[in-house]
């Protein structure tokens, strides 16, 4: 198993947590890594998480020999992804990268070795079976999909790996105008190849085992058979029919009629690095975000102090609600300064002195007096009815 590292001190412990989960016999596998160019303590950190792999108390943990080698190559393009991934950094970044893999290939690939597996050390999810997988389809060559997880507001996930493809009549027309160094490179404007990429029929529900031949392939995860690299293919440091490193791997390995192939629906999972332009969205974010919880703040203030003392707040209320009665009782009052109960008294009167009729005719001062000397007739009371 070979792995280059550059700068990759931050991945390591998730790619030693997927060295410790592989079910292949641990054994039967040999370690080789490669540290160049590196500023961050990659080299001792690898060392120290070796030593403590290797002194697990679970026998089946170790792995068989282990080669750990430091070699610089001048590798100037820095590992942020803006840089790694810019068009302009490409032919030189990937000419370097494939004197790296050939030193370490040449340094650590032993005679009893029957197969070759490159993984980065930035994959962050991948089957644990997935020596047993690539291996049970029995290619000269073979990569998986390669995928990466995005944030909900980039459509969560996204093809990563555009490198493994099938070659097309477009590319082959393009390489023929270009010069003899150059080297195409796939997912930028500048090369429109309108080449079949295996990242993009990536069906989630696809059979696993379904199989796509390829004449260029990535270097996120590659099985090779070891005879391959023993019959001479190697991960050319220049321009081979216009690719470079893992691409003209591929199509050096199809030239000397090896199979090459790719697994469009076996997906491994690359670990999310945010560009500039997402950096800066997640700061606009980020600022969105506190101005809404500042808002929010601002308003939970209020109304906190707005009934901070209930009983006050009642008592406001309650003096509000009287002032509001009395100046309706106020406005109640008849123009000559009677009452409202009084107002509603003399209509009562009048009604009385319209029903009045005698019944033989007499007008209605007549009715009056009699009425009255009736009403002082019931009212009389002798001094000897007292309590009868």
């Amino acid at each position: 198993m070979c792995t280059p590292l550059r700068d990759a001190a931050s991945h390591l412990p998730m790619f030693f947590s997927h060295l410790r989960n592989l079910t292949y016999p641990h054994n039967l596998i040999d370690l080789a890594f490669l540290v160049s160019d590196s500023k961050d303590g990659t080299l001792e950190l690898l060392s120290n998480m070796l030593q403590e792999l290797q002194d697990d108390p679970d026998p089946k943990m170790s792995f068989g020999e282990i080669s750990v080698i430091q070699k610089d190559f001048g590798q100037k393009v820095t590992q942020d992804f803006e840089s790694r991934h810019g068009f302009a950094a490409q032919a030189g970044r990937r000419k370097l990268m494939a004197q790296a893999r050939n030193w370490l290939l040449s340094a650590t690939l032993r005679p009893t070795h029957s197969w070759v597996y490159w993984r980065d050390a930035d994959v962050e999810t991948a089957p644990f079976t997935i020596l047993e997988d690539l291996m049970r389809h029995n290619k000269d060559v073979i990569v998986p999909n390669v995928w990466r997880p995005l944030p909900d507001w980039l459509g969560g996930e996204q093809p990563y790996d555009l490198n493994s493809w099938q070659e097309s009549e477009t590319a082959l027309a393009l390489a023929d105008t270009l010069e003899e160094d150059a080297v195409i490179v796939e997912g930028y404007a500048e090369y429109a190849t309108w080449r079949p990429h295996l990242a993009y029929l990536r069906d989630p529900y696809g059979d696993p085992d379904m199989e796509m031949e390829l004449d260029g392939i990535g270097g996120v995860s590659i099985l090779a058979k070891a005879r391959v690299f023993r019959a001479g293919v190697h991960f050319p440091a220049f321009s081979f029919e216009k690719h470079a490193e893992t691409e003209g791997f591929g199509k050096m390995a199809k030239r000397m009629k090896f199979s090459v192939f790719g697994l469009p629906h076996y997906t491994i999972w690359h670990l999310y690095e945010p560009s500039v332009d997402d950096i800066r969205h997640m700061e606009e974010m980020e600022e969105e975000r506190k101005a809404r919880e500042r808002k929010e703040q601002e308003s939970k203030e209020r109304s906190e102090a707005m009934f901070k003392d209930p009983k006050a707040q009642w008592e406001k209320d309650g003096a509000a609600i009287n002032e509001a009665m009395t100046k309706e009782q106020q406005s109640s009052k008849s123009p000559d300064g009677e009452n409202l109960e009084n107002a509603e008294e003399q209509p009562a009167v009048k009604l009385a002195e319209e029903n009045i009729a005698t019944p033989d005719g007499n007008d209605l001062k007549e009715a009056k007096e009699r009425s009255a000397v009736r009403l002082a007739e019931e009212n009389v009371a002798a001094p000897d009815d007292k309590g009868t």
